[in-house]
């Protein structure tokens, strides 16, 4: 992949399309009093800027994100690490696999135990950085509490890797859970595909080549604050220019490395690149899609839920007032996220309560 221009660079240049700064006229919808002081912690933190030259020193592990087996033990489950094929002519996939204890002893689940659903995790980070250690806590949680499978998958990255890298590794992962479900102890027909960020844009193409591609069948789709849309032109991606957790400089940037200059902003671009560029939603998953008002991918959330909607298609939009990208992650305290997991439970009790019925 070429060099080209970072956002800074290209707005200076011009001041047309999606490096256009966005209008004071606009203000941003102010962020919910006990996420403030997430936001100005990571203001002060001294954390590099995002960057073509800072993305190596912003992937991977470390002491912050701790690995499986420490995750594991914590929440009392069992842990694989899993390396399977990747797509035709790819490297392998790394896969981090949590499942539940068979008893108190700690021996893992057995043959005699029913199979159970299976949760596909892709990580957050914009497609350029992320690792999937940086969301052990979080699907172990779920494995811990609803007694499921959860499958970390680790997945190219661009620039070094551009579109379709990333959505072909996710799409194979999420194939091989399903043909080997029963080896997992897990049920394919309840697989749900999830994810935050980046990872919920996953989710979403994944749900999209699963239909068009003809499987592996999922049985839901659980898109966290999901990064769907290529064009950066909505009233949200302009409000959360310089501010918020995840901002509009960083997404024009991962576009870029993502789709390259000729497809980073067009409306060609493909749709397992950017969802939102899909001509049609119909016959998906059901999907849970959640994101803050105080975001700048709340705008393209909703517009994508609505246009499953107008299919007749199975989709619940929960909006969080002054939740900023993330906000679970940055403030697992504040009431907005208490009230945004327990949303969430209820949305997997149900989906896969109807997947086991069917």
């Amino acid at each position: 992949m070429t060099q080209q221009q970072t956002p800074c660079e290209a707005r200076s240049s011009s001041t047309a399309g999606p490096f256009a700064h966005g209008s004071p006229s606009i203000p941003p919808v102010p962020f919910d009093p006990e996420v403030v002081p997430a936001l100005e912690a990571l203001a002060t933190s001294g954390a590099p800027p995002l960057t073509r030259e800072s993305l190596a020193s912003l992937r991977g592990t470390g002491p912050a994100f701790p690995d499986g087996a420490s995750v594991a033990k914590a929440h009392g489950i069992a842990v694989r690490e899993l390396r399977i094929p990747g797509p035709t002519g790819a490297p392998e996939i790394e896969l981090t696999v949590f499942s539940p204890r068979e008893d108190e002893n700690g021996a893992e689940a057995g043959a005699n135990r029913a199979a159970l659903p299976l949760l596909v995790n892709f990580h957050g980070g914009g497609m350029i950085v992320g690792h999937r250690s940086w969301e052990h806590e979080r699907v172990a949680d779920l494995v811990a509490r609803h007694g499921v499978i959860a499958v970390n998958v680790e997945y190219r990255l661009a620039p070094e890797d551009p579109f379709p890298a990333g959505v072909e590794d996710n799409y194979a992962a999420t194939s091989w859970v399903s043909a080997h479900a029963a080896e997992l102890g897990g049920d394919a027909a309840r697989l749900i595909v999830m994810g935050g960020s980046a990872g919920g844009g996953f989710a979403a193409a994944v749900s999209l080549m699963a239909r068009d591609r003809g499987g592996p069948a999922i049985a839901g789709q659980l898109l966290l604050c999901p990064m769907l849309d290529n064009m950066n032109t909505s009233v949200s991606s302009m409000q959360y220019d310089g501010i918020g957790t995840w901002q509009r400089d960083a997404n024009l940037l991962a576009w870029q490395c993502v789709l390259g200059d000729a497809l980073a902003f067009s409306e060609t671009a493909p749709a397992y690149a950017a969802p939102a560029r899909a001509d049609d939603l119909s016959g998906l998953p059901p999907a849970f899609v959640e994101v803050g008002a105080a975001e700048m991918f709340r705008d393209e959330d909703v517009s994508y839920t609505r246009r499953i909607w107008e299919t007749g298609g199975d989709a619940e939009l929960h909006v969080w007032s002054g939740g900023c990208h993330g906000f679970d992650v940055y403030a697992p305290e504040a009431e907005i996220t208490r009230a945004a997991l327990a949303s969430r439970d209820s949305w997997l009790r149900r989906i896969l309560g109807r997947a086991e019925a069917s």
